[in-house]
């Protein structure tokens, strides 16, 4: 579909939900909200296609004067006026082309964030500890909930891996390329040498599916129930209140064991699995569209080295966009970390651009 062709159908439906709105007869409350959000999110653009409509007007009178006159004072300031709108031309339409793109449907769902130690042992689980401490302190600072569904600890504090529901505005849009590989470069607190080690851990960022996402069937599921232990392998609880669920069809396994209640550690369990499951289908779906997606920002894959934080020279590399922020102290804080975020986006908006033109 053509830019002006585009411009025509965000007109077109804005005219018609405003239509069926003010003769909203026979309509439920549910069909009401929905339109409603509808035509709240088409607004912004459609009144961007109103300033670009606008403009072209203005550019089309302005040049029909500069022709139509002899007068040179007269041409001289319309020939300045035709400079100054055809300078804004460029800025607008490439504003709209980016509200245009299609919207990922998830981004407007929660996270079920999940991080888990990689290479380098203790060390690797301790900077695990500080990656989910770093998404935490982000969503205070974006006025996000943030929800520890199960953390497993090491005995000096670093993390095997830790899971949390993180609820808020635009939860996924912000997170979803956080998922892959980070690398840290530093000195353990444990090395007497004074010497270097690189290690690494895991982030998965998936959108919390809710119950209309994902259908799962009693049948599928095996739960098993067990007693939960802490770090070393001693007893947390003295009573069996530890939940693990397998999803037969997929050989998805959770477990859960944080609450001392067997129903709620499985109510957080189905949470973390329908979102697994939910992110599987997308995965598929990601695949068969690979092709089209060539050049696209990170594939999402787990396995993709994506960032590296070194502390002996307080830089943090995205490889992904070849930044380097020499900010690391504001990033493990959360506080610079919508830099990197926002380099993201607009390097995966351009690309999309790319493929659309």
């Amino acid at each position: 579909m053509s830019f002006e062709a585009n411009l025509e159908r965000v007109e077109s439906r804005q005219r018609e939900l405003e239509a069926i709105l003010s003769s909203s007869k026979g309509l439920t409350a549910e069909e009401i909200t929905k339109i409603s959000k509808e035509l709240f999110e088409l607004t912004p653009i459609a009144e961007k296609v109103l300033e670009l409509r606008s403009l072209e007007n203005e550019l089309s009178e302005a040049k029909e004067l500069f022709d139509s006159d002899t007068d040179e004072e007269f041409t001289a300031l319309v020939k300045s006026e035709i400079d100054n709108l055809t300078s804004k031309l460029p800025s607008l339409t490439s504003e709209l082309q980016r509200l245009l793109l299609p919207k990922d449907e998830t981004d407007e769902k929660n996270a079920i964030l999940e991080v888990r130690a990689g290479t380098g042992g203790d060390e690797a689980a301790l900077f695990a500890g500080s990656l989910f401490s770093m998404y935490q302190k982000y969503a205070v600072i974006n006025g996000w909930r943030f929800e520890i569904l199960e953390v497993s600890e090491t005995a000096i504090g670093g993390y095997k891996e830790a899971t949390a529901s993180i609820t808020g505005r635009s939860v996924f849009a912000k997170l979803k390329y956080e998922s892959g590989v980070h690398r840290v470069q530093r000195i353990p607190t444990t090395e007497s040498g004074g010497r270097i080690h690189t290690s690494a851990a895991t982030v998965a960022v998936l959108p919390e599916a809710e119950d209309v996402d994902v259908t799962i069937d009693d049948k599928d599921l095996r739960v098993d129930i067990f007693r939960a232990s802490g770090p070393g392998g001693q007893s947390v609880n003295t009573t069996d209140s530890a939940v693990r669920i397998t999803h037969l069809p997929t050989g998805i396994v959770v477990s859960q064991q944080d609450e001392k209640s067997q129903h709620k550690n499985k109510a957080k369990g189905m949470r973390i699995l329908r979102a697994r499951i939910f992110d599987l289908e997308r995965s598929r779906i990601h695949e068969e569209r690979a092709a089209d997606r060539r050049g696209q920002i990170g594939t999402g894959d787990r396995s993709e080295r994506i960032r590296t934080y070194n502390f002996p020279q307080g830089r943090v590399t995205d490889h992904r966009i070849n930044m380097t922020l020499y900010k690391i102290d504001k990033i493990i804080l959360g506080e610079g970390l919508d830099e990197i975020i926002n380099g993201l986006t607009a390097e995966d908006e351009a690309a999309r651009l790319a493929i659309m033109s």
